[in-house]
């Protein structure tokens, strides 16, 4: 009926802007954040013609940017939306890892968590971004290289940033898992921050790799990509996303699964319940930074005690920012967050009538 649809559009409206004063009025909560972070190196410049003796693109570098990325992208958005992040984070004793370090500082984020390992490489994530000169407005990624150790953490680096950020949950009012696989967090380290932070009654969002989701036991909520549960469904042999989510949320005892799926939306699954959120775009621009925009969302919605739907909301609104975001512009922030909820708000308002 006409007057149902009315009263649920409106309750969304007032969801979105219910969450546009919690963005507005954000406090300084304190944010524990655990991972893997990466130097992430980009490369631009001319692609006007191919190799001689291969067939792919000769690059003419014009210029060369560098950020701090994976976990220290996460502190980035956390930082940005003007909660205070204290990452706990493993860098090698190179040149990569002092910018990473040095680009942390820069923009006001605390560095006493990150872990420096003398003898090791910081991982950087290079990628190469090339254009023809008379086609500027299709500058397209050519290349991505991943340049890392081939040695495990070694076990005691990894132990003591665990000790550390245990300590800080003492006056956290949320702890982040953002887990590459790089040897930040171990199965042991998870567990015993997962356990300590339910026990303090801190909401903890894990972003891991489908091949460590031994690492996400207990956790208030999980973020996957759409393709990371579909390939999930099939290992599983199950019929169903929906039956996937509730295995996996049985499984590994979580409260919620947060699947993005890009311009096809956003997911939140819980034991009971599955919710919906389309997206209002019709493409992406890029998806970069997409992971770390719901985690930094989520954070930020739950350290002040939203429910799950009101953060998967701001989740989905933060992951909408990314995917119409230029190029270079794939940290989160305030301004444009805010501005995606009023956009959403005012489009279901046109459209309702």
């Amino acid at each position: 009926m006409p007057w149902v649809l009315d009263e649920i559009i409106q309750a969304e409206v007032d969801r979105l802007k219910r969450l546009r004063i919690l963005v507005d009025e954000m406090p300084p909560t304190n944010v524990t954040l655990v991972g893997d972070s990466v130097l992430d190196r980009y490369v631009h410049g001319w692609a006007n013609r191919l190799n001689a003796t291969a067939p792919v693109p000769a690059v003419k570098v014009t210029s060369t940017e560098e950020f701090a990325g994976a976990a220290a992208h996460v502190a980035r958005g956390l930082n940005s939306l003007g909660l205070n992040a204290r990452l706990f984070s493993i860098i090698g004793g190179d040149e990569a890892g002092q910018t990473l370090a040095s680009n942390l500082k820069q923009e006001g984020i605390g560095t006493s968590g990150l872990r420096v390992v003398a003898n090791r490489q910081t991982v950087v994530k290079t990628r190469v971004y090339g254009a023809r000169e008379s086609l500027i407005d299709q500058n397209q990624l050519l290349l991505q290289i991943d340049d890392e150790p081939q040695d495990d953490m070694p076990p005691a680096v990894s132990q003591r940033l665990t000790v550390s950020a245990l300590a800080s949950l003492s006056d956290a009012d949320v702890l982040i898992l953002s887990d590459y696989n790089k040897g930040a967090i171990t199965d042991e380290g998870a567990q015993q921050l997962i356990s300590a932070a339910n026990g303090n009654g801190i909401p903890t969002i894990c972003d891991p790799k489908l091949t460590g989701l031994n690492r996400t036991d207990g956790a208030t909520c999980v973020l996957f990509e759409i393709r990371g549960l579909e390939l999930t469904r099939r290992r599983l042999g199950l019929e169903s996303a929906l039956d996937t989510a509730r295995d996996l949320i049985q499984k590994y005892h979580w409260e919620a699964l947060i699947v993005l799926g890009g311009t096809h939306g956003l997911w939140l699954y819980t034991a009971e319940e599955e919710h919906h959120i389309p997206c209002m775009l019709d493409e992406a621009r890029q998806i970069i930074g997409l992971h770390d925009a719901a985690a930094v969302a989520m954070a930020a919605a739950l350290s002040q005690g939203a429910s799950l739907h009101d953060a998967a909301t701001l989740a989905h609104a933060a992951c909408e920012t990314i995917l119409s975001a230029e190029e270079g512009q794939e940290v989160l922030d305030r301004r444009t967050l805010s501005a995606s909820l009023d956009e959403r708000a005012w489009q279901m308002q046109v459209s309702d009538r």
